[in-house]
């Protein structure tokens, strides 16, 4: 049956993981890498310190086992990040990532000089700061020498692929994430390559995220310690990799992620835009779609709270005071956009808040108010997906912020519906291992592989009356931020 590496770049850290054909998971590696804030709001990351992570840790990921019997490698990776080759496939530029905010002058011109109307139509979804097509009209007005360089553009895992490999490639769930593709007929659109200067040549190949691109070097694999014959998958986006890792396949299926950033997604075996933009319209790596609401600050926003201003690192025990009797009640409110907002109010000005303290306000309604805010922001999201007719009744959850069963409460209640945690929590490395699995013939399809190996290990019910209270809790909350949009828009000037 043979062995298979999960590979799911981070944005702190790769994680690699080693799993057997059955999904038993058999070793895990984490290598941690520097993340770079040159100027406020901006983030970037060298290429390179995830290569070194990767290639440092698989040849320790396979101590004690045999690496011959490893048959193939799948990576799920952070998505949008810009990276940028050279004509002898050099890094040209530290990678621009997700969660970086400095294009707001290039979403503007996408979005208000091309027309929302016409970006939709090329490639199903509106600018967001953290696209790639945003970052690459960046570089090319704010350092057009390195633009000039440019000879291959791609995204972070695909930089992996590429130094395992030897091939430009890339899959459609990630590409999906570009404003570079036509998402609904899965092909680059020369429309959008046009206006960012960009040509065909320039982009890597496409592949469903299940297909073989190739195999591992014979020089990499004796350094890693690998069989030549590893099957390297084209892989996914992290968050389509985490939907395969927890099952999220086919039609209706949802997955929430508590990680830095929080996503809602919802998977579907046809192709559908929300007419509000408010939600991406991307391809699955299951070779279906799925609709996505992505927010920049989720788990992030407590590890701020409780890093950063209550310098404390005993996360559990600060929601210990947050007893039942005190949920729903809250009258303090968290606005969780600490690096502005994507989905669904695509800001890039919006900033946190607290609002509605008091003198008898506690540090435990801080951190409930945190806990609640990203909730409620979730929320959001999910009720786009319902306003297009999506019935969603139940959803798996992960990420780090569902090791809270707080948090997991919290949120079964102000989403009204079971949330179920998966058996295995290892997110979008154990759905690119699965990717691989199939890459490599062990399963026919995504969805074969999610039977086999994806199981339920617990279930939140939401509890009536509190669902009540989030409820009223929650039309509250959805006022703040347009009360505040225009303020948001006057500080940043400043």
């Amino acid at each position: 049956m043979g062995l298979y590496i999960g590979v799911d770049l981070g944005t702190s850290a790769v994680k690699l993981l080693l799993m057997d054909g059955k999904g038993k998971i058999l070793n895990t590696v984490s290598k941690e890498y520097p993340l770079e804030f040159p100027h406020p709001g901006w983030s970037q990351q060298a290429p390179e310190d995830w290569k070194k992570a990767v290639f440092q840790g698989i040849p320790e990921l396979l101590t004690g086992f045999d690496g011959k019997e490893v048959k193939g490698i799948g990576c799920g990776g952070q998505m949008h990040g810009l990276v940028i080759l050279d004509g002898e496939d050099n890094v040209i530029r530290p990678a621009i990532l997700w969660n970086d905010g400095r294009t707001a002058k290039q979403v503007d011109f996408l979005n208000n000089e091309i027309g929302k109307k016409v970006l939709s139509q090329r490639t199903a979804n509106i600018a967001f700061a953290g696209f790639t097509a945003p970052k690459v009209l960046w570089v090319r007005e704010e350092e057009p020498e390195n633009f000039r360089r440019i000879a291959k553009l791609m995204l972070p895992k695909d930089y992996i692929n590429y130094i395992l490999t030897g091939v430009h490639s890339c899959d459609y769930s990630d590409a999906s994430g570009m404003l570079l593709l036509d998402v609904e007929h899965k092909c680059w659109s020369k429309e959008m390559l046009d206006l960012c200067g960009l040509t065909e040549s320039q982009m890597p190949r496409l592949f469903e995220s299940y297909e073989k691109i190739g195999c591992v070097k014979s020089e990499i694999a004796a350094q890693l310690g690998l069989p030549e014959s590893v099957v390297v998958a084209a892989g996914a986006g992290d968050n389509a990799a985490a939907a395969v890792g927890t099952g999220v396949v086919g039609n209706g299926g949802c997955n929430i992620s508590l990680g830095t950033s929080g996503t809602v997604f919802i998977s579907s075996d046809k192709f559908g835009v929300d007419s509000t933009n408010g939600l991406h319209a991307f391809a699955h790596a299951d070779g279906g779609y799925h609709l996505m609401g992505c927010m920049l600050s989720a788990a992030s926003c407590n590890k701020w709270l409780m890093d950063e201003i209550y310098k404390t690192s005993d996360y559990a025990g600060e929601q210990v005071p947050i007893t039942g009797d005190k949920l729903g009640k809250n009258h303090v409110y968290f606005l969780p956009y600490l690096m502005g907002e994507r989905s669904p109010i695509n800001d890039t000005n919006a900033r946190a808040a607290f609002i509605g303290m008091t003198m008898d306000t506690t540090r435990a309604d801080l951190t409930q108010a945190v806990l609640e805010g990203v909730a409620f922001a979730i929320r959001d999201s999910v009720e786009v997906a319902r306003s297009l007719g999506i019935e969603v009744t139940s959803s798996m959850i992960c990420g780090g912020g569902a090791k809270s069963p707080l948090w997991k409460r919290i949120m079964a209640n102000v989403l009204n519906i079971p949330l179920n945690s998966p058996a295995s929590e290892q997110g979008p490395g154990m759905g690119g291992a699965m990717l691989a699995m199939v890459a490599c013939g062990e399963y026919a399809t995504v969805a074969d592989a999610c039977k086999e190996m994806v199981s339920i290990a617990s279930t939140v019910e939401p509890e009536p009356e509190l669902a009540a209270l989030y409820e009223k809790r929650y039309q509250q909350f959805r006022q703040i931020y347009p009360a505040c949009k225009n303020l948001f828009a006057e500080l940043v000037k400043e």
